[in-house]
């Protein structure tokens, strides 16, 4: 047993109560306190192994995945804290041995926590090990991944003296003793610049003349990499042909473009921590980096720590382009030259995650940018080991595109219109006329975009808009999807890469996000609001309640009812012996007054949240709300 292993090291080291930690972890109340980590950590550990354990009740083909509660972690930020209390977030162990970034160890810890807020899954940001080649920050991506084989080796304690492979299956282990499934997060479609799979196999990514540079943000110079340039008329035509999926011949970038490119060298070195390769005739060439898959238009500049792994070794496509790294032109797909040795590589990877460290599922980042044949091989690989195992991909699209090519659940788009009621009520009118064919994520923030917190400028604005779009993710055939921090009502985005204005982008540079550098939630100190654990806890226990009605997902499961006040949300879920109704109030600023109709003989009705009764009269509902506020009805 690794948390055994654990639990052995930690009992034999020194005694030292110079360590701090914040309350929140293990009791409901901030501030911190001065623990001894020998103690602190063993006194949780053994807390979890003496609770008899909750058996993970199996499915079939991962469909657990409809019944789970998500709480997304970001292991090196998630557990982070200031362990010294000097003010900053060392990057170096303390003298002690125990890291101040986040571990396995501290969020074993977490577990408890994490439990009572009703929460049966774990979804854990990449944990691989990390490259360095155009890292930003002070610690690099997660997702420029050097080994997608290996675990960063910077999420073990030191102090323990145990490999970190030891430490994350002793983080499952206890996950598993409490009824908790865990899920990782993989990329599968690039590889960090300095990858060891480069120096093996250079035929594995594409190649870029050496003497050619970067184009700068914002700028058209077609004599410099990014994005492959298109004319009007062949952007028009490119977007009316992936509309209508017709990937035959699609039109190619330019000659121009295609001849940067060069053929896999005969030689690599690493060179000043990057590759460089050289022919037979002494040409020079580098990696060049990753850039943006969709649109083909997009101008931001190459991603410069990561590049896209070749998947196909056709000769006519030797390039990056749209038609080569997502929307496979069809002469490519039926050309045989499918990368096999890349392919059977990357297949593997979940296999042994599964087989060394039990975990159970993934989530795919950019999985809409691997071949299809790819991911099908994928999916049938592991699930060859456990059937049950659960597939997730990092895109928007819940129709029956993404239930076919093997996903049991999808992002979804309510982190792009949680905050705008007229363009929600728009995505809900849509979901509801097309069914939800796979379940996505209810949430209204997530790791690369704004948090609810910074919504609205004003804090006490933000905090009701927080508490009542959880209102209406609770209404909705969805997967409840606590990004960690939330329920601290934290405010600092961990990256900006989803839907951030141009004054957000210049107050957050990437160096200073958590996702490259260190950084630590406010544990301590929720800002004097309160803590959204057991408001999200009673949505969660209201959901499991009314479990048969809100599963529903068919065509047509949402009636959304129009209410002469503007302001007010109003949305009906019908079983077959009652129904619940949300009228929640979108203005977050002042209180409304309005009249909703209730398709009820009832004279009283009940809010089965804060257990208020309402009266009816001639089945209409006259009800004020306060900024906010929210009830849902049973009747």
């Amino acid at each position: 047993m690794s948390l055994k292993k654990v639990l052995d090291a930690l009992t034999h080291l020194p005694q030292s109560k110079t360590y701090h930690v914040p309350n929140i972890w293990t009791e409901e109340k901030t501030s911190e306190s001065q623990v001894c980590p020998s103690e602190y950590y063993p006194n949780i550990i053994e807390k979890i192994l003496n609770t008899p354990k909750i058996e993970i009740v199996p499915t079939t083909h991962g469909n657990w995945t409809k019944q789970a509660v998500i709480y997304n972690i970001f292991v090196r930020l998630t557990t982070a804290y200031d362990h010294n209390a000097d003010g900053h977030i060392a990057i170096e162990p303390l003298e002690s041995g125990f890291r101040e970034t986040g571990t396995f160890l501290k969020t074993i810890a977490l577990l408890p926590y994490i439990q009572k807020m009703g929460v049966n899954t774990i979804h854990l940001l990449p944990i691989t090990s990390i490259g360095h080649d155009g890292n930003k920050g002070t610690l690099g991506s997660p997702y420029a991944i050097k080994n997608p084989y290996k675990i960063d080796p910077n999420l073990a304690e030191p102090a323990l003296n145990l490999d970190v492979d030891t430490e994350f299956k002793a983080f499952v282990e206890a996950a598993h003793h409490m009824g908790i499934r865990v899920v990782v997060e993989f990329v599968f479609r690039t590889i960090s610049k300095d990858g060891d799979w480069i120096k093996e196999r250079p035929d594995w990514v594409y190649w870029l003349d050496d003497s050619i540079e970067n184009r700068l943000p914002n700028t058209m110079d077609e004599n410099k990499y990014g994005n492959p340039i298109f004319s009007k008329d062949a952007l028009e035509h490119i977007n009316q042909k992936v509309a209508t999926a017709d990937y035959k011949d699609l039109p190619k970038p330019s000659h121009h473009y295609q001849q940067m490119f060069l053929a896999p060298p005969d030689h690599v070195d690493l060179v000043d921590g990057k590759y460089i390769g050289k022919s037979g005739s002494g040409k020079l060439s580098r990696i060049p980096g990753a850039f943006a898959d969709w649109p083909p238009d997009d101008i931001q500049p190459p991603w410069d720590d990561v590049t896209y792994l070749k998947m196909y070794t056709h000769l006519d496509y030797n390039y990056i382009a749209y038609n080569t790294i997502r929307m496979y032109d069809d002469e490519i797909t039926h050309s045989g030259t499918e990368n096999q040795e890349l392919w059977d590589r990357i297949i593997g990877i979940l296999p042994h995650y599964q087989k060394d460290f039990d975990i159970d599922g993934v989530m795919i980042d950019m999985g809409h940018a691997l071949p299809f044949d790819l991911k099908k091989k994928m999916v049938e690989a592991s699930r060859a080991i456990n059937s049950d195992f659960a597939f997730w991909d990092e895109n928007f699209d819940v129709s029956e595109k993404s239930l076919k090519e093997g996903y049991n659940a999808v992002v979804g788009s309510l982190i792009f219109v949680g905050h705008k009621p007229d363009e929600l009520k728009s995505y809900l009118d849509y979901l509801n006329s097309i069914g939800v064919a796979v379940p996505f994520f209810g949430t209204a923030e997530n790791h690369n975009c704004p948090r609810n917190m910074f919504r609205f400028r004003d804090v006490q604005q933000a905090y009701r808009y927080t508490k009542y779009i959880w209102g209406v993710i609770s209404m909705l055939p969805c997967i409840p999807f606590i990004h960690s921090g939330m329920e601290i009502c934290e405010t600092y985005p961990i990256n900006t890469g989803l839907d951030f204005s141009s004054d957000d982008l210049r107050l957050f540079p990437s160096e200073k996000l958590p996702l490259f550098s260190e950084y630590a939630f406010n544990w301590k100190d929720i800002n004097h609001l309160e803590h959204l654990g057991p408001f999200l806890k009673s949505l969660i226990d209201f959901r499991q309640k009314y479990h048969h009605i809100l599963s529903n997902a068919e065509k047509d499961f949402l009636e959304i009812k129009t209410c002469k006040n503007p302001q007010f949300t109003c949305l009906v879920r019908k079983g077959d012996d009652k129904s619940l109704m949300f009228i929640g109030n979108s203005d977050f600023s002042n209180k409304h007054f309005g009249i909703v109709q209730v398709d009820t003989s009832q004279r009283f009705i009940h809010d089965v949240h804060s257990k208020k009764s309402f009266q009816i009269t001639d089945q209409k509902l006259f009800i004020r709300l306060d900024p906010g506020e929210f009830v849902i009805l049973e009747f």
